[in-house]
């Protein structure tokens, strides 16, 4: 078992502090100006476009290496294998593989865990055979371990459409763990079933606050989860993050009051990010 780490654009150590400050500082805005460039930008100067390419995976590794090292984990728990068909556990590697694109190209990436990952299991296999040899260089962490293992139990939330409890605010010191499944059957209570087992808090996404349900179901993908959990990490907007729920499943938004869109203000001002301290949480093990 190893770290999955790349060590790509480190700069060279400089004799002189100031200089080394300053291009460490010159670096990372350029980091910045290249996640931020556009797909017009792009197409425009399309005779460099390989260059761009090389250089935007060198700013969306060194990312990944900083999440790794000190950004909030996020933990998929793969403990589900057996509850899954074939054909539902290749859709729940495919919104993995989403999930975690969607978290490598975000400006503040989560550090990904995926945990009770058994050796040679059929989730293990499966996203070995996806990933092809890109599998060992991802900059996240797959173990065998359980979360609880890993960390607090005080610390871990456990997200599930059937918690009785409602999240209100995304909690930037709490470790998020969401279950690795696809259930085609809709078996209600299963990860929830888990979490108390588990003797963990759980907590479900405010939809029904929100939104105007029309059809359909409250289980929402593993890739629109992300995305929803990054928005709201990076705006505290419940607004902006449920924009990533499928307009098929409902009309609308619900009128937004003003004491929660003041909180929502007052959040936005008052939001610092929590940093994981390296080596506090960090456990950088491969399932081989």
């Amino acid at each position: 078992m190893k770290p999955s780490v790349q060590e790509e654009g480190v700069p060279p150590v400089s004799s002189n502090k100031d200089e080394d400050t300053q291009a460490a500082t010159r670096e990372l805005i350029e980091m910045w100006r290249l996640l931020e460039t556009t797909e017009e930008d792009k197409q425009q100067n399309f005779p460099f476009l390989r260059v761009w390419d090389r250089r935007i995976n060198t700013a969306m590794n060194w990312k990944g290496a900083q999440a790794m090292q000190f950004g909030q984990p996020l933990v998929f728990d793969m403990d589900f294998d057996n509850y899954m068909k074939p054909k539902e556990l290749q859709n729940a590697v495919s919104q993995l593989l989403e999930s975690e694109g969607w978290n490598r190209r975000n400006v503040d990436p989560f550090h990904i865990y995926f945990c009770n990952l058994k050796i040679d299991g059929t989730y293990q296999r499966e996203l070995v055979k996806r990933y092809g040899e890109k599998w060992d260089k991802l900059l996240l962490t797959a173990t065998e371990k359980s979360h609880v293992d890993l960390f607090p139990k005080d610390n871990i939330i456990y997200l599930t459409a059937d918690s009785p409890n409602v999240m209100t605010t995304f909690k930037h010191d709490r470790i998020y763990v969401i279950g690795s499944f696809v259930d085609k059957n809709m078996q209600p209570g299963i990860s929830l079933a888990k979490a108390k087992r588990l003797k963990l808090a759980t907590e479900c996404l405010p939809l029904d606050k929100y939104l105007q349900w029309d059809i359909g179901t409250k289980n929402l993908t593993l890739d629109q989860m992300m995305r929803i959990l990054l928005c709201l990490k990076n705006t505290g907007s419940w607004e902006e993050a449920l924009k990533f729920v499928p307009k098929r499943k409902h009309t609308g938004y619900l009128e937004i009051s003003q004491h929660s869109q003041a909180f929502v203000n007052r959040l936005k001002k008052a939001k610092s990010f929590n940093s994981f301290p390296k080596g506090s949480y960090v456990h950088k093990e491969k399932v081989a």
